[in-house]
């Protein structure tokens, strides 16, 4: 019989790659994790620093850096992150490498509420603390507490979405009958909006009184501007 040399041949090969693959697998899942990258997705601002990414995914109080890549539960230290009230989402992951990634979507503060306790409202309408690491430049309202969130929300989504409003609307403030007040950046009159009710109609109104006055140099000349009447802007002087 003869021996056909080029199937042994093959079958040495593909034994060989086999045991390579094997023991390189083996060796990989052994390996310490010596380096961990996080990456921000939004991260101009950050409300939670590189530093409390590394701290939360800490694990059993050893340092990452002594875990070997077979010993790490991915899921948990994303769960673990996804439960800071800072992030919105986290995806981690392993290089091949031997470093771990992070890869973090903060939560977005739209507006601060000052009621007993401060707090933010994210851009999902939820409660969001306050950050010992960055301070959001976003409206300020007052008059509500976190029971009034429903009602206040679709008010500072709106005034976030329009970048004219975003440029000069510093606060808002609640007031005992329901109606809201606006303050504007760097000017001295108040606007009554009255309900948020026919908020578009409104907002549409005080932009074209605000450029009208603008253009006549009146802008200072007010001390308050009233929305609250139906097509109609009613002023007063100081």
């Amino acid at each position: 019989m003869k021996v056909n040399w080029n199937y042994i041949k093959a079958f040495a090969l593909l034994a060989v790659l086999v045991f390579l693959y094997s023991f390189s697998a083996k060796r990989n899942s052994g390996r310490k994790v010596d380096k961990v990258a996080v990456q921000f997705t939004n991260g101009e601002n950050l409300y939670i620093a590189e530093t409390a990414v590394n701290k939360l995914l800490i694990v059993s109080k050893d340092s990452l850096e002594k875990q070997t890549k077979e010993s790490l539960d991915l899921s948990v230290l994303e769960k673990r992150l996804d439960e800071n009230k800072m992030i919105a989402d986290a995806d981690v992951y392993m290089n091949v490498d031997g470093s771990l990634g992070a890869i973090i979507t903060q939560r977005q503060p739209i507006a601060r509420i000052f009621d007993k306790n401060a707090f933010y409202i994210d851009s999902d309408g939820k409660k969001m603390p306050l950050s010992d690491n960055y301070s959001a430049r976003v409206p300020l309202i007052s008059g509500i507490s976190e029971k009034n969130l429903e009602e206040v929300f679709p008010l500072v989504t709106q005034i976030t979405k329009d970048n004219f409003l975003k440029k000069h609307i510093i606060a808002i403030q609640r007031l005992s009958s329901g109606d809201y007040k606006l303050s504007l950046r760097n000017l001295d009159f108040e606007v009554y909006l009255g309900k948020t009710t026919n908020f578009n109609k409104k907002i549409k109104n005080f932009k074209a009184f605000y450029k009208k006055a603008h253009q006549d140099q009146k802008l200072n000349a007010y001390k308050s501007v009233n929305l609250q009447f139906e097509n109609q802007v009613v002023c007063t002087k100081k």
